[in-house]
């Protein structure tokens, strides 16, 4: 695929995950996440709470409860209960991921990461850099 059409591709599939996220109960952030292998979207996630607990990501003092997914975590796992595997597969996520999220990333097969959000954190990008897997910040809001 041509560079430019990839461009276009890589917008709208961060601009799903933006819709994707407002799934998310939770309060402080919501991040959303897609895995796309071939041309199709082949998993899902946004950040929350394990299936069938409450849907209440924070607690009293609106700190984000340990046992939250995060988004990447959510879709990643989803496809392990699926038929579907992610490799060579890119992963499009609203916000840089987390150190954690990279090396489920990097264990997934998962060759490609397009996010839309730096996080102040880089030890998740510098991570999967490191893996040899590319990474590519795009601004949505900067069309």
């Amino acid at each position: 695929m041509d560079k430019e059409k990839q461009q276009k591709f890589d917008l709208r599939y961060l601009e799903m995950a933006r819709i994707w996220a407002k799934n998310s109960y939770c309060q402080r952030r919501q991040v959303g996440a897609l895995v796309v292998k071939d041309g199709m979207i082949i998993s899902d996630g946004y950040n929350g709470t394990p299936s069938g607990f409450e849907n209440v990501c924070e607690d009293e003092n609106n700190v984000t409860k340990p046992y939250v997914l995060h988004a990447e975590a959510n879709a990643i796992t989803k496809l392990a209960r699926s038929n579907n595997n992610s490799e060579g597969a890119t992963i499009y996520i609203t916000a840089s991921p987390c150190i954690e999220c990279a090396k489920l990333i990097i264990q997934s097969g998962i060759k490609r990461v397009v996010y839309g959000e730096k996080y102040r954190l880089t030890d998740g990008v510098d991570l999967l850099e490191r893996a040899h897997i590319e990474t590519v910040y795009i601004n949505p809001d900067e069309k």
